[in-house]
């Protein structure tokens, strides 16, 4: 039944047609399309983890929305990548000690005019830390979703707060289609926690090296009881490492990947798609390896 999910999940993906679908995916993902993830929107244009950032990232032609998630004081789930405020706001705190009311007064978005000038807007001036209510309400079931359980041990209760907010608005479930959402973690149990509770929704482990990858068949193995794919640092993949993942019935989502060179690299290799803080990038190297008449 894995495998078979695993293959739904790709066709829906890559759009691609049953037969030219189920042709590839035993081999190469890449061959019939590269999946485009906007991570933490088109943050390389935009300030991370804002509307305005994820608004870009449709634009820009990612096929999903990535979004972190940590958990207010007062239980709120939101998007944001880190465990505390300092980077993004100008502010110092941890987001566990503060409610959605003292976050919602920061200013999210003008460190990146100061950080990026050349790329500064007044429309940045001001912009808020995202609910993950708002960004549904905002893209809802017209977008695609790639959500991280960032800190699961750090908010109790983080998984269940979100996955009936998903149920609430009607995006998983045996009656959606397979991948509208995908939740992914380093946490393994955090993700084991998740598809006891919604067996249908796939997972992908998120994995750290701080060498060139090496995977065994007995983790691989462990990681098909609950996952569908995988994803680690791309400098940290190989060719072999990639052929191992793919062969075995996981898919792989190297990130974060800016540069054109390594794109195609990648895609060379044979990943079944990567984050981007610039999907239009991506889109651009994928759009240039169509056949001529497609």
């Amino acid at each position: 039944m894995r495998c078979i999910a695993i293959a739904a999940l790709v066709i829906y993906l890559l759009g691609a047609s049953l037969d030219i679908a189920i042709a590839d995916i035993s081999s190469d993902y890449g061959q019939v399309k590269a999946i485009n993830i906007s991570h933490r929107g088109a943050s390389g244009h935009a300030p991370e983890h804002t509307l305005h950032a994820y608004e870009l990232g449709n634009v820009m032609k990612g096929d999903y929305i990535e979004i972190d998630l940590q958990m207010t004081k007062d239980g709120e789930l939101i998007a944001l990548h880190d465990e505390t405020i300092d980077r993004t706001t100008g502010k110092k705190g941890l987001v566990k000690n503060l409610t959605l009311k003292e976050l919602k007064k920061l200013d999210a978005g003008s460190w990146f005019n100061e950080a990026f000038p050349e790329k500064k807007s007044t429309e940045y001036m001001g912009l808020q830390i995202p609910t993950l209510r708002e960004v549904l309400d905002r893209f809802g079931p017209d977008s695609k979703f790639f959500i991280e359980t960032k800190s699961p041990e750090v908010y109790p209760g983080m998984e269940e707060k979100l996955i009936n907010i998903l149920n609430e608005y009607n995006l998983i479930g045996a009656h959606q289609t397979f991948g509208n959402v995908i939740i992914q973690s380093f946490s393994i149990e955090s993700l084991r926690k998740v598809h006891q509770m919604d067996e249908s929704i796939p997972l992908v482990q998120l994995l750290s090296y701080y060498a060139p990858a090496v995977i065994t068949d007995s983790e691989v193995s462990k990681i098909l009881e609950y996952a569908v794919g995988v994803g680690l640092h791309y400098t940290a993949v190989s060719p072999g490492y990639i052929q191992k993942v793919t062969d075995s019935g996981l898919m792989i989502f190297p990130y974060t990947v800016n540069e054109k060179d390594d794109m195609k690299m990648l895609l060379d290799w044979g990943v079944t798609g990567m984050f981007t803080n610039y999907p239009d990038r991506l889109d651009e190297v994928i759009q240039s390896r169509k056949p001529k008449n497609s």
